[in-house]
């Protein structure tokens, strides 16, 4: 996969301040279409907040985001979704009074016009969503509300996705199971970001990592490498891993 060739979304010296703290500090970097890319790093490194702005949820204060060429940073997150990215939360943001059906009904209506969407019966039963269908979001345990907020994004039919923190909380054969189902979407041409603790699902999903310290980078590529760069074990990777 040449990382040159065919970029899909490119991240280019962005700086994302809050107050005086730079939470994003020259941040570079790309994907492709049909690799998963990690983003790793301590609390605080600037992982979400790269997320947020890509997806449209801050503006970034300097640098620029483009998306198929064309420049993004700033631009509304249901603009955003309507061009091909969507994302996932760290806590899982349905419409909570809806039920399962309803809920990725509204994402199936508001996708893509462009794009067939996929079926409601596949994506429930791929999800394993099919037995609470007609619950209420808001009576769904956190791993379901996860796939019901993975679901919706899915409905939109985005061609970037963006996953924050997706694997906590499950148990290792939820795991096993939803990193089969990443690399398949990965498989079928959609770009995905991970933003991850969890070093042995990221290493067993991912095809190469930026790691994040204080907002910017300081290594890309293999987490097998990363885990023997001294910088890299010293601000995050060398304790964990080993664990």
């Amino acid at each position: 996969m040449s990382p040159d060739n065919n970029q899909i979304l490119r991240v280019s010296k962005v700086v994302k301040r809050f107050g005086g703290f730079h939470a994003l500090d020259g941040l570079s970097f790309h994907v492709v279409p049909g690799e998963i890319l990690g983003l790793v790093g301590p609390n605080g490194s600037g992982k979400t907040t790269a997320i947020n702005v890509i997806s449209g949820l801050y503006a970034p204060d300097g640098g620029e985001v483009t998306f198929d060429g064309a420049s993004i940073g700033g631009m509304a997150s249901h603009r955003l979704v309507h061009r091909g990215i969507n994302r996932t939360f760290q806590v899982p943001k349905p419409f909570m009074s809806l039920t399962v059906r309803e809920n990725i009904g509204v994402a199936l209506a508001y996708g893509r016009a462009a794009m067939t969407p996929p079926p409601m019966q596949a994506l429930l039963d791929e999800y394993r969503l099919a037995g609470v269908a007609d619950r209420p979001a808001a009576d769904l345990n956190n791993v379901q509300q996860k796939m019901l907020d993975l679901v919706r994004a899915l409905a939109t039919r985005p061609r970037l996705l963006l996953l924050d923190e997706l694997a906590a909380g499950l148990n290792p054969a939820e795991l096993d199971w939803i990193a089969g189902r990443i690399k398949a979407l990965a498989q079928s041409g959609i770009a995905i970001i991970v933003v991850e603790h969890l070093m042995g699902f990221i290493e067993q999903i991912t095809d190469r990592i930026i790691v994040l310290n204080a907002g910017k980078e300081i290594f890309e590529g293999k987490l097998a490498v990363a885990v023997q760069v001294p910088q890299v074990i010293e601000v995050f990777l060398g304790g964990e891993h080993a664990a």
